[in-house]
């Protein structure tokens, strides 16, 4: 078929690559792009092959001999036809991908306009609105300003764009937002092991983000294990490619795989992998700062004595060298020594400075709250009696008090364990509950199992809180051990309290060596002579000295049809009252008979905590 766009002169190419252009040896072959909400193929994207058994028969091979010869762009030209040509001749439904670097498209609409272009297509048989130039970038763009052009007169044709591996450091933010793509495709570093790497979920989600402001497709590209698919499904990414989804061939595949289609269409929930740290404190710029006059080393004590009588609630004030703090002056300690006899007729009209602590807490806004701990904890008592200086960008910006600050550290540890428990870094409440909402919107069957420990205050108590917390760490560390890290989900709402929402269909079995090996380990925690006896003697929740056995784990359970509920709080409800009757009958494993949702309409709303240890 004769191309509308002249075919590219390599008469002249004396190299391999130049021969194989001449006698026209490149082909196609075409890997499949997947709908994940419906699973069908979406789209092919075309990939060029040399002849078999050749040394330039792979892409990377092609590339780096047209490099050496000179003919990147008359390669790249060649693969754009070769694609296009065989997609016509293949009479295939479904839009095709064809990857053309920016320095390229921007020759061949240069030389041959976008309209020869159009026409290449259409005489090929395709039709323009199925055709997608995906642009992939090898080096930096020169001229952002032409290759827009350029995009807009291809866009004008009829022809779709997409921005191939974004995320990899040449296809960057500036030319996603200045080509407007309708389809981004994430680099395959940010998908892959997605199932395993929070950081990674968080940065897909911040680039569905960005994709929604610019009305952006996404296609997750590097797709290589069922794991990684049902997240990059559940986070509702518009389309995927990679080897689990279909491998390049010369024939395009009109159907996924049993395996692909299986994990698409299933009903489990994918269990999202949670960052391994704490989630971080709010910054100070967030804090309820006074906003405080100041003075200088010129301001005498009157001048200071009068400042205060007119702002009775300030607790202290700032000495101002220039924009620079040099100082901080306690209003109880001054106004207790202005006060005394004969002191403003000898004192008064000289510097306030002699009153000030002349090494002040300065803290910068942008600091985390808790980078702020040091003022609780420093023996120098000054610095929580009269608060701190903040500074923005080093300038004065306002007075914070002990008080603010111990009720901020509070507040923020408070929210940060709603996140992430501060001791095993496992998920808390806000992400117990937001899985729990994603089961119910799916109308999964799941068991949602709440565990608690017998007789663990007593032990704590005597033992200490160090002792304490590896009782703790040991439970989380069976539970990890006993949830399917990909099907079971597993949080810490508090203290001795985890809740695990099971899609394993062996949760019993789980459930019951989770108990057996807890109640075992738990054991050697104990001293040898407590050991000896079976447990220890210890004060009740009513001062009473008694005897209390190991502390040993119970399980409530309760089976959840996912369709019959629509709120989180009604499973957390269940799930506890489960760990109530799991307590009361002194089974390792209970399992209370569910509820519907019409008998819970009286529980609590959300906006009360989901779950209570």
């Amino acid at each position: 078929m004769r191309s509308a766009v002249p075919a590219a002169d390599t008469s002249s190419a004396l190299g391999p690559l130049g021969a194989l252009l001449a006698a026209g040896q490149l082909y196609s072959v075409f890997q499949p792009i997947a709908h994940l909400a419906d699973a069908q193929v979406y789209a092919h994207e075309a990939l060029v092959r040399g002849p078999q058994g050749t040394p330039l028969h792979t892409p990377d091979a092609l590339l780096r001999a047209a490099a050496a010869e000179g003919l990147s762009y008359e390669f790249e030209y060649a693969c754009v036809v070769v694609a296009i040509q065989t997609w016509g001749r293949l009479g295939v439904p479904g839009r095709l991908f064809v990857n053309v670097s920016a320095s390229a498209l921007t020759r061949m609409v240069q030389l041959h306009s976008a309209e020869s272009l159009m026409r290449l297509v259409l005489d090929s048989g395709v039709v323009p609105r199925m055709l997608v130039l995906e642009i992939t970038e090898h080096e930096r763009i020169d001229d952002m300003d032409q290759l827009h052009d350029v995009a807009e007169g291809v866009r004008a044709a009829g022809l779709t764009l997409a921005l191939d591996d974004f995320g990899d450091g040449r296809s960057s933010l500036r030319l996603w937002s200045q080509i407007k793509p309708e389809i981004v495709k994430i680099d395959k570093y940010f998908t892959r092991h997605i199932s395993a790497h929070g950081d990674k979920l968080k940065t897909i989600q911040a680039l569905q983000q960005i994709a929604v402001v610019f009305g952006t497709d996404l296609v997750a590209e590097g797709i290589e294990t069922a794991d990684d698919l049902r997240v990059l499904r559940d986070l509702g990414i518009a389309y995927g490619q990679g080897y689990f989804l279909g491998h390049p061939d010369r024939q395009p595949q009109k159907y996924l795989g049993v395996d692909c289609s299986r994990v698409l269409k299933e009903r489990q929930v994918s269990v999202f992998p949670e960052l391994t740290r704490v989630t971080p404190g709010g910054v100070l710029r967030n804090f309820a700062l006074v906003q405080a006059p100041t003075v200088t080393p010129h301001t005498t004590n009157d001048a200071l004595a009068a400042i205060f009588m007119e702002l009775k609630e300030l607790h202290a004030i700032a000495v101002m060298e220039g924009e620079r703090p040099i100082g901080l002056i306690n209003r109880a300690r001054f106004m207790s020594e202005y006060s005394k006899l004969y002191y403003r007729e000898v004192w008064g009209r000289k510097s306030c400075i002699v009153h000030a602590n002349r090494e002040p807490r300065l803290i910068e806004l942008k600091h985390s709250v808790d980078e702020l701990l040091g003022i609780l904890t420093s023996q120098d008592q000054r610095y929580l009696y009269d608060g701190f200086i903040a500074t923005d960008n080093g300038r004065y910006a306002g007075l914070g008090t002990g008080d603010q600050l111990v009720r901020s550290v509070t507040e923020t540890r408070i929210e940060a364990a709603r996140h992430a428990n501060p001791l095993t870094f496992l998920p808390g409440n806000i992400p117990i509950s937001q899985h729990i909402d994603r089961l119910l919107k799916k109308q999964v069957r799941f068991v949602a199992c709440y565990a608690d420990l017998n007789h663990f205050k007593p032990f704590n108590d005597h033992y200490g809180y160090w002792r304490g917390d590896e009782m703790i760490l040991l439970l989380a560390r069976l539970c990890m051990e006993h949830c399917d890290a990909q099907r079971d989900f597993l949080g810490h709402v508090g203290g001795d309290d985890f809740i695990m929402l099971f899609q394993s269909p062996d949760w019993r079995l789980r459930c019951d060596r989770l108990v057996a090996e807890f109640n075992q380990g738990a054991r050697a925690l104990f001293d040898a002579d407590a050991r000896q006896v079976g447990g220890i003697h210890a004060e009740d929740r009513h001062g009473i000295h008694r005897f209390f056995p190991f502390t040993t784990l119970s399980v409530g359970a309760v089976v959840i049809d996912g369709g019959a509920f629509t709120r989180p709080e009604h499973v957390a409800n269940l799930a506890a009252a489960a760990k109530h009757g799991a307590k009361q009958s002194g089974l390792g494993v209970f399992e209370q008979t569910s509820r519907t949702t019409t008998e819970l309409k009286d529980y609590p709303t959300s906006s009360q905590p989901l779950l209570q240890p």
